[in-house]
């Protein structure tokens, strides 16, 4: 499978810069696999293609204000930082521009020394291990002097740090945000649980991998990157639950879906209790085992969350869909309008 079969046109015009002011009144797009139908909505028009018995699949994971600006202390050469993974304490890895300032042994200060970082591993790719040194809690401090990571696609400043975070995020640890969950409000959550829908929470923490483009020209040779999940016993009892009782289960993002598919995948279809790295890579002649639904953005062309999406609902159709987005001026990526496949 060549990766020209998942190109598209898309005009520079339709990637929204900014979220719009109400998260649910983006548009959406419902898609019926085996009718073949698509519908132009409402976000919040979701609420008529749930029903009692389903269960909604959220991501909680929080994105972290991961970009840093600081100074070399022997130089004052300005080196920009952007937390990729905690190793342990207080290590990270580090993505670094420009790397080679920073060097072994290296010392960095931010915000006027209330953050300091030495250089203790350089990475094959280019990154760096940095050991952190501060005052009072970390996250807090972060909080106070870190930006966050938007997409390379989004060049407008984001006033608001929580318009990139969804409304339940909650787990500290990821570089991006489930933008697919960026839809929802806390009212929309409520009428959807008096419907008799389950909500149900899991968490992984999304890596800059995500906007890496795929590299080779063949599908199949594409590796992907590794991402931490969890899963608690609540939510593998929920979903157990559902799946017994004839419920639906919709995924909200690929996130979701990824962290669904490879429990199933790794414990004969059972929602169990777990946690872990995950690389799944999933694109057409997947065989789902997890999810009834899909809740989603539209996504960059050639990229392996427009293959995961493609698996779930025929190449044809997806990009048949997303050529009618384009004409019907849909905004696309992470501030952009969602797509709901049943």
């Amino acid at each position: 499978m060549n990766i020209e079969d998942f190109d598209f046109e898309l005009p520079e015009e339709l990637i929204a810069q900014t979220p719009l002011r109400d998260r649910s009144s983006s548009r959406l797009m419902v898609l019926q696999r085996e009718s073949k139908e698509l519908e132009h909505k409402q976000f919040s028009d979701i609420k008529s293609y749930l029903k009692e018995g389903d269960c909604l699949v959220l991501n909680d994971t929080r994105v972290l204000p991961a970009r840093l600006y600081g100074v070399k202390e022997d130089t004052g050469g300005k080196v920009e930082v952007l937390l990729l993974k905690q190793l342990e304490g207080d290590t990270w890895e580090v993505l670094a521009k420009p790397a080679k300032r920073l060097k072994e042994g290296s010392t960095l200060s931010f915000g006027d020394g209330k953050l300091k970082a030495t250089c203790t591993g350089i990475l094959e790719h280019g990154g760096r291990i940095l050991n952190f040194d501060y005052d009072g809690i970390f996250y807090e401090v972060l909080d106070e002097l870190g930006e966050m990571p938007l997409p390379p696609y989004i060049k407008e400043q984001l006033p608001e740090k929580e318009r990139y975070q969804t409304v339940y995020a909650k787990e500290k640890g990821s570089a991006a945000a489930p933008t697919a969950g960026l839809h929802f409000t806390n009212e929309l959550l409520d009428e959807i649980k008096k419907m008799g829908v389950t909500i149900a929470f899991i968490t992984l923490h999304v890596g800059l991998g995500t906007f890496r483009p795929v590299s080779v020209e063949d599908v199949n040779n594409h590796k992907m990157h590794s991402e931490f999940y969890v899963m608690s016993k609540e939510t593998a009892d929920v979903l157990t639950k559902v799946r017994e009782s004839g419920g639906r289960i919709i995924s909200v993002g690929t996130t979701s879906t990824r962290t669904l598919e490879t429990i199933t995948r790794d414990h004969n279809g059972k929602f169990v209790e777990s946690s872990g790295w995950t690389d799944i890579f999933i694109y057409p002649g997947f065989e789902f085992k997890a999810i009834d639904g899909l809740i989603t953005n539209f996504h960059l062309p050639k990229s392996t969350l427009i293959m995961l999406v493609s698996a779930f609902a025929d190449r044809d159709f997806i990009l048949n869909a997303y050529h009618e987005a384009v004409k019907q001026e849909y905004r696309f990526f992470s501030f952009g309008d969602a797509m709901l496949i049943l």
